[in-house]
């Protein structure tokens, strides 16, 4: 079983778990391949709008987050693969300098996830879609109504997948309907069908993959995962690949959300 999307000590806002930890955790599981997907650091010239400003890792720490990993993969070599990764955030209008980035850094990288986190905003700012409740209501307040936020994160995810982001732009696209983080406070009349199936025709033609990640079911305001089961079976019926991703920011999440999945791998 592949986990295709995990986090690590080098993230700001997770926990301080050893790669050990979460190796060994792998292996109680059953794990035959992990990737350590870390967020990268945010594009030159961008502000996290996050009061702590905890987003993504820093650039100071991407030798040792690399070591780490090497050292990891020799330590274990031949009882699981790893794989050195990044969660590569799609900000619009930072196109340019998230190239620049993944030229620089993806020679060194197995595998990636590409994921919309930040919105630019009607007025130019930009906003973490996931960062808290309080902070989606104010963004509702912004934009005039929650269906108004997923029809713009929906049209932001497509961007990504367009996007011209070099020869090491990720191929697998994160989270897809993370949008749906506080559904149960923030409740949407109706999906954004049409949205969401340009996404999935356009990965499909893209011969990407998509993120099929659990963490979403760990959420209390969510409880389903990324994306819900009607979005996986219409990814299935365009043969789209999905690879399960735990998105766990300590140990113990490893494998989160796995009794609720369609596709357990």
């Amino acid at each position: 079983m592949k986990d295709g999307h995990v986090h690590t000590s080098f993230c700001p806002h997770g926990t301080k778990d050893s790669l050990d930890d979460y190796i060994q955790r792998a292996l109680e599981l059953g794990y035959t391949e992990i990737t350590f997907a870390e967020h990268a650091p945010l594009p030159q010239g961008f502000l996290d709008p996050t009061p702590m400003k905890d987003s993504a890792m820093r650039y100071e720490d991407l030798d040792r987050y690399f070591q780490s990993i090497e050292e990891a993969k020799a330590s274990y070599r031949g009882k699981i693969k790893i794989n050195t990764g990044f969660e590569i955030d799609y900000i619009e209008g930072y196109e340019i300098e998230t190239a620049n980035l993944l030229n620089k850094f993806g020679p060194r990288l197995d595998d990636a996830v590409l994921s919309v986190h930040f919105l630019k905003n009607p007025d130019g700012s930009y906003s973490c879609l996931d960062y808290s409740p309080d902070n989606f209501g104010e963004m509702v307040k912004e934009y005039g109504s929650v269906k108004d936020i997923h029809r713009h994160y929906y049209q932001t995810v497509l961007k990504s997948i367009h996007a011209d982001l070099g020869p090491y732009k990720p191929k697998r696209i994160g989270h897809i309907t993370l949008a749906n983080k506080f559904r149960l406070k923030y409740p949407i009349e109706k999906d954004c069908a049409d949205e969401i199936f340009d996404i999935l025709e356009t990965v499909s033609k893209q011969g990407y993959e998509l993120d099929y990640n659990g963490a979403g079911t760990a959420k209390p305001l969510c409880r389903e995962p990324y994306p819900p089961d009607w979005v996986v079976r219409e990814a299935k019926k365009l043969g789209i690949k999905l690879v399960y991703g735990s998105d766990a920011h300590q140990a113990k999440e490893l494998g989160q959300g796995l009794d609720r999945m369609l596709v357990k791998k």
